[in-house]
């Protein structure tokens, strides 16, 4: 057995420890969806952070800078902009609808908005899309497997599955912030120590940036590359029901400012990390598949911190997978099994149901992983569906008065727009009119049509008369 083996399996180990060490405090569902609200700014920091420094943000990030040069790093920084206009906006906003309904998921505002039947065709679309972004995680902890033990694509991508699913079954977001944590300072670590390193390895800056060509850094022909990845991404991590999920789980709407805001600002920082070791992946190894350019990269260092490096890379995709069990869980037990299987459900086992979804979850997960042959391709499917269906009764509902059957489900017409534009163009839109922001515009064009012919959807009742609790104050709007 290698070192690098031993001490991925050794740390394996105590990450599934932990979560259950943690799980034990885990009662009611107010505990496994939302941690009792108990998060302070520096657990909202840690799980934010270390949920969004994932596959895309590791492996693929790399993979685009092998192929692009440095502007790959609009990866990490569109999500670290979508964050800072979380942090500051939708956030806090939903956090205090939350606490003064009773909310613990991004499904019961969907709900109270709108209605239940929005509700189930989103929790159903989410899953689609969600076990997609959990493929590509499995996918990412398959790439860090193979180079330190040889173990194949689908080998790689149970062992993944399991050992997520271990610790988060155990308790849910209460469990993951803690694992989360530990997480978050073994990648930070690891990345500081290897990135310099990678790069002297490769001849330093002015060898790994001598081809002019990949300096442009608004360089990139795809929707998915270069600055067009700002209105790709960005608006994802403005809606993603798991990081709305960690957000419910804050204490107060202060811890949610500062924790997430910080995680914003660390992400656009970190976006040089994988765009420097792409780089310098590039230089050394010119003719590998880009998507292990990041692996290839670790291996390369020396025995001590090519291990560090993987065991930094197996971290993110390990805490980006808990995110996504959490939005699987959510949505299968609160959404669709609750909310139309037995509304009449006890606590307990409502409980039980989350913690069986997110390993049936895993699974197809796995089966999602070997079906698709890259990460990139992988995500894009998750943040396209993501966004479309979710931007606009988010934000509708929020800021544009959105209350009604009508408006939810007009919100839904853009999810067939996407699919048009992506089949009909071979997903490369209109110039600027992506299929994603195709998508966006037809459900935001509803959105208007159902309001303005329809009011609230014939409830004839206004949300602006609501209390809602901020902190200790209780604010009329």
């Amino acid at each position: 057995m290698s070192p690098t083996l031993a001490v991925l399996l050794v740390y394996s180990v105590l990450m599934a420890a932990l979560g259950l060490w943690i799980g034990r405090r885990v009662r009611a569902t107010g505990d496994f969806f939302i941690a009792g609200r108990t998060l302070g700014p520096g657990l909202i920091f840690a799980t934010f952070l270390a949920a969004n420094i994932g596959a895309g943000a590791t492996v693929n990030a790399a993979s685009l800078a092998y192929r692009d040069g440095i502007s790959a790093w609009w990866w990490n920084a569109s999500a670290g902009i979508g964050s800072l206009i979380f942090a500051f906006s939708v956030g806090p906003r939903l956090w205090r609808e939350s606490v003064e309904h009773g909310d613990l998921t991004l499904g019961d505002f969907i709900e109270r908005r709108y209605d239940r039947t929005l509700r189930g065709v989103v929790a159903v679309l989410i899953w689609v899309g969600t076990l997609h972004i959990l493929a590509s995680q499995l996918q990412g902890i398959a790439t860090v497997l193979a180079v330190a033990a040889g173990m194949s694509k689908l080998a790689g991508c149970i062992a993944g599955a399991a050992i997520v699913s271990i610790y988060f079954v155990a308790g849910g977001l209460l469990s993951t912030a803690y694992v989360n944590l530990v997480q978050l300072v073994i990648k930070l670590v690891g990345f500081a120590l290897v990135t310099p390193i990678a790069m002297a390895l490769a001849g330093g800056w002015s060898a790994i940036t001598a081809d002019p060509s990949r300096l442009d850094l608004f360089a990139g022909g795809t929707p998915q590359s270069g600055w067009r990845l700002l209105f790709f991404l960005a608006p994802a991590f403005i809606v993603s029901p798991g990081l709305v999920q960690k957000a419910l789980g804050a204490r107060n709407t202060q811890a949610i400012r500062t924790g997430v805001a910080f995680n914003g600002v660390a992400l656009i920082i970190f976006a040089a990390v994988p765009t420097i070791i792409g780089l310098s992946a590039r230089t050394l190894f010119p003719d590998i598949p880009r998507d292990l350019a990041f692996a290839t990269m670790a291996a390369a260092l020396p025995p001590f911190l090519g291990g560090l490096a993987l065991a930094a890379v197996f971290s993110a995709e390990a805490s980006a997978a808990d995110a996504v069990l959490l939005m699987v869980a959510t949505s299968a037990s609160k959404d669709l099994y609750r909310g139309f299987v037995k509304p009449d459900a006890s606590d307990r086992e409502t409980l039980l149901v989350a913690r069986a979804a997110a390993v049936i979850g895993g699974a197809f997960g796995v089966g999602l992983a070997m079906m698709h042959e890259t990460i990139l391709q992988t995500i894009s499917t998750f943040y396209s569906l993501l966004i479309v269906t979710l931007f606009v009764p988010v934000v509708g509902g929020l800021y544009g008065g959105g209350r009604g059957r009508r408006q939810g489900l007009a919100t839904l017409a853009g999810v067939p727009i996407l699919v048009l534009v992506h089949f009909g163009t071979n997903g490369a839109g209109y110039g600027a009119i992506t299929p994603t922001i195709a998508g966006v515009l037809g459900s935001g064009v509803a959105f208007l049509v159902a309001t303005r012919d329809g009011g609230y959807g014939g409830n004839g009742t206004s949300f602006n008369s609501e209390t809602r609790r901020n902190g200790d104050t209780r604010i009329r709007r």
